[in-house]
């Protein structure tokens, strides 16, 4: 058979992903903190988009490049765009939709009638929402305070200082006192008295080396560290198995001594340094609001301080693409522009977006808000989906780093999707984070040895009350609430009798 050469024209269908769509897709998973710092590079980046700061300054007598009149670019996105986001787009600016009433509003998802809402309370404005520091002190500065007040001499404050910088988050020292004394030059009993005096401060334990030091210090400072003590404290690991017997033994103690002592042992804090902080703890940010209206309706909203507003300055473009001669300056101008326009029409896409599939989230969990997490219903991403006309992956994206503020608190959106477990009498499907819920509320409700419930026990509860449910799973879900087996809470039962 001869080879030979011919050319041939083929037809065929493809999906391109092109970078403006990459970006869009991209900007959709980003959580509100990532999504400012994406803007900001934005900005730095494009000289023709600038950040809405409200009403523009006139421009000063040398600021004469400028113009200071902006105009914000149409951000209604084409039907292509639309469709290659699986989400319609609509004539409102994000700032517009969170905010409106009337017929705009229920529209673009601002408002939802539903007779099933109940009272669960309600936030009063946007003050509930707003990001707050706590300023909690850290814990080698609360260190150095007291540093100051012991007025040591210079040569054992410069070991105090090293000491501290040693001390962990937890409050324990990360340092041997023995090569420290052979880096510095100094006797090991110098570095050992300083260490004495660290570990008298506030809080009581830090400066420990191990788990049974850190106990030791905070039980001398109650006056409650005597040999029987320090015995359990030596044997922690017997403790730890609750082997009672073998700590009888070793303490040389009655069973009343004993609870009594495990009780005190109980009462520590095994890692005194947890209460201070390196960094100051920050308020989480909803990215959408729930609010309980009148009538019986769930007010659906976007949390505006989350919404980047980004204006393009059409006129500056202008006389930049007036003034610019080479293809090369031409060429800038134009994708500048071209990225600039995308950018603002990818960041109304998301807002959309978001507030489409909250809205439907909220529309399929309203028993939640209205009643408790026991009404917390199975939910999938497919549902959602289907419900909407998006696909999973974008129902997936938009549910990924993304906050609702409800009326019974923060929650992830991915709180809501919850697996199905079946009704024992082929009713409506239970969800899982609601059997896990009633699981906990049997532990909780046992008092006594005789109250305490196996999971055999358990298993039959559930399915009188109409969860069809194996036994493996009340184990999986007991372990993972960290909840003790029957075994264990009954021997605890017994100990703090």
């Amino acid at each position: 058979m001869a080879l030979s050469h011919r050319l041939e024209l083929r037809q065929g269908q493809g999906l391109v992903i092109t970078p403006q769509l990459q970006q869009a897709i991209k900007l959709l998973q980003l959580s509100n903190i990532e999504l400012d710092a994406f803007v900001e590079a934005e900005l730095e980046r494009n000289p023709l988009l600038l950040r809405d700061e409200g009403e523009p300054e006139p421009a000063s007598d040398g600021e004469t490049e400028r113009d200071p009149s902006l105009t914000q670019v149409d951000i209604v996105a084409d039907t292509a765009a639309g469709r290659e986001m699986d989400a319609p787009t609509e004539d409102v600016s994000p700032g517009e939709r969170a905010t409106g009433d009337g017929a705009e509003a229920e529209h673009a998802g601002g408002q939802i009638d539903w007779s099933r809402a109940g009272s669960g309370g309600s936030f009063d404005g946007e003050e509930g929402y707003e990001s707050a520091l706590v300023d909690v002190p850290t814990l080698s500065a609360h260190l150095r305070t007291q540093l100051v007040q012991a007025a040591l001499s210079p040569a054992r404050n410069a070991i105090a200082e090293i000491l501290i910088d040693a001390v962990d988050e937890g409050g324990y020292l990360r340092l041997d006192v023995v090569e420290l004394a052979a880096r510095l030059g100094c006797e090991l009993e110098m570095v050992e008295a300083v260490l004495t005096v660290l570990q008298g401060f506030e809080p009581v334990g830090v400066f420990a080396r191990d788990v049974r030091e850190c106990l030791a210090l905070q039980l001398k400072d109650l006056n409650r560290y005597d040999p029987a003590m320090a015995a359990m404290l030596d044997h922690l690991e017997l403790l730890a198995k609750r082997d009672m017997a073998g700590l009888r033994r070793v303490c040389g103690v009655d069973d009343e001594d004993l609870r009594d002592m495990i009780a005190e042992v109980r009462a520590l804090n095994p890692r005194p340094g947890a209460a201070y902080h390196s960094e100051p703890a920050e308020t989480l940010v909803p990215d959408v609001m729930v609010r309980e209206g009148l009538g019986g309706m769930w007010h659906v909203e976007l949390n505006t301080d989350t919404l980047p507003r980004v204006l393009v300055d059409q006129r500056y473009h202008a006389r930049v693409a007036k003034g610019a001669r080479s293809d090369q300056e031409k060429t800038f101008v134009a994708d500048c522009m071209a990225s600039a326009n995308w950018l603002v029409k990818s960041l109304d896409q998301r807002a959309k977006t978001i507030l489409k599939v909250s809205s439907e989230i909220v529309r399929q969990q309203d028993g939640f808000l209205a009643y408790g997490v026991e009404h917390l219903r199975p939910l999938n991403l497919k549902t959602v989906a289907d419900a909407i006309g998006m696909h999973e992956s974008t129902v997936s994206r938009v549910t990924s780093n993304k906050y609702i503020a409800t009326p019974r608190g923060v929650f992830e959106l991915k709180f809501f999707f919850t697996a199905a477990i079946q009704s024992s009498e082929g009713g409506e499907a239970h969800s899982a984070a609601s059997v896990r819920h009633k699981i906990k509320g049997l532990v909780d409700a046992e008092k006594t040895e005789a109250d305490v419930h196996s999971d055999d026990r358990i298993v039959e509860i559930l399915k009188a009350a109409g969860v069809d449910i194996a036994r493996r799973t009340v184990a999986k879900y007991r372990e993972a609430m960290r909840i003790p087996s029957s075994v264990e809470r009954r021997r605890l039962m017994k100990e703090m009798a």
